[in-house]
């Protein structure tokens, strides 16, 4: 899309240029002529500057509001650290961007809501990387629901899983800033796909456990070295979600869990008429004792980020493409929440 007044590409800012910025954003904008990287924000402003010249030269700014203000972007993505999302993204949105915000949305649903109000308020596209959605195997299983394939869906197991995955950078050990650990990181992701091929049910109520047990004792696994004693994250969490229908639906994520393989990031369906697996797309029953394989894809959708990063920019276009917009944004992170405060206190939370 170009600008109706002048033709020329829609201006794009990112403000955070850590590695999703560089690999995933930057990447994206810099494969479409009707798109121009401007500037590039970020606190440290030598790394806005090795990333605005790995893509051709933006600007560097070190501040978001002055860079807002003075460059005036079309679009902007927001790749700060998860305490930032709702600042920055508010300013943008006031500022007339269209806005692409990493996940989580925010830190607390109060704050995904008021994006996703200010939003509607400003009449901006406002959606969020919940990039596994995109994957053609998760596309597939959306329509096998609808379809009825599946028949009633009673119970989903959604699992994002590491052995020993601890991020050795960034602040992904860092609650005050990330806001949590395996569940706001990971197990969003697998959440989000799970909830979206499931047509996002209504919630009744969410309980769970976390741990704390290896991030404390250990300092080095397949993502480099952390300091233990500054890691105030929780190494797992076990939750269900409880939705209004009599369903359920189980969530285990981890940075740090004893088990055999080095990573699962999968969700599997439980119907009455089949069951499904998400990656690779499977859709399966049983008949006669024995297993009927329905559907099939060889291999899961690597394409996930660079789909998500396109869905948003054709909705900004106009175009009739979804997008994991900031009303499934704030129920996500409402979940998310939900699931904290549950361990934290023992309780089952209703919603």
């Amino acid at each position: 899309m170009k600008s109706a007044k002048t033709g020329s590409p829609l201006r794009v800012a990112i403000i955070g240029a850590g590695q999703v910025a560089d690999n995933v954003h930057a990447s994206y904008y810099c494969t479409r002529e009707d798109l121009q990287l401007v500037a590039v924000c970020d606190s440290c402003l030598s790394q806005a500057q090795t990333l605005a010249e790995k893509y051709g030269g933006a600007q560097v700014w070190d501040d978001p509001q002055t860079m807002l203000q003075k460059v005036k972007p079309d679009i902007v993505s927001i790749c700060s650290p998860n305490r930032f999302h709702y600042q920055h993204t508010l300013l943008a949105l006031d500022a007339g961007c269209h806005v692409m915000c990493e996940k989580p949305p925010a830190m607390t649903p109060d704050q995904a809501l008021e994006m996703r109000n200010t939003a509607r308020r400003r009449g901006k596209v406002l959606a969020y990387d919940f990039h596994h959605r995109f994957a053609l195997d998760t596309q597939l299983l959306r329509e096998q629901v609808m379809a009825g394939v599946l028949g009633e869906i009673y119970v989903t197991n959604a699992r994002a899983l590491r052995r020993c995955g601890v991020p050795g950078w960034g602040v992904f050990t860092n609650k005050a800033l990330q806001g949590g650990g395996p569940l706001i990181d990971l197990g969003i992701h697998m959440l989000d796909a799970a909830m979206y091929v499931l047509g996002f049910p209504l919630v009744k109520r969410v309980w769970a456990h976390d741990f704390q047990k290896i991030g404390t004792q250990k300092k080095c696994g397949q993502f480099g070295e952390w300091d233990p004693a500054t890691y105030t994250v929780e190494d797992s969490l076990f939750g269900t979600v409880e939705f209004q229908n009599g369903s359920i639906l189980r969530l285990e994520t981890s940075f740090a869990l004893n088990i055999p393989e080095q990573s699962i990031m999968n969700v599997n369906f439980f119907g009455d008429k089949a069951g499904a697996t998400l990656f690779p797309a499977q859709v399966y029953t049983d008949k006669d004792g024995e297993l009927e394989v329905l559907l099939s894809r060889e291999s899961a959708d690597d394409q996930r980020h660079f789909r998500s990063m396109e869905a948003f920019v054709n909705h900004v276009q106009g175009k009739p493409v979804t997008i994991a917009d900031a009303e499934q944004g704030w129920v996500i992170q409402q979940l998310v929440a939900a699931l904290y405060q549950s361990a934290e206190t023992g309780m089952c939370v209703e919603l």
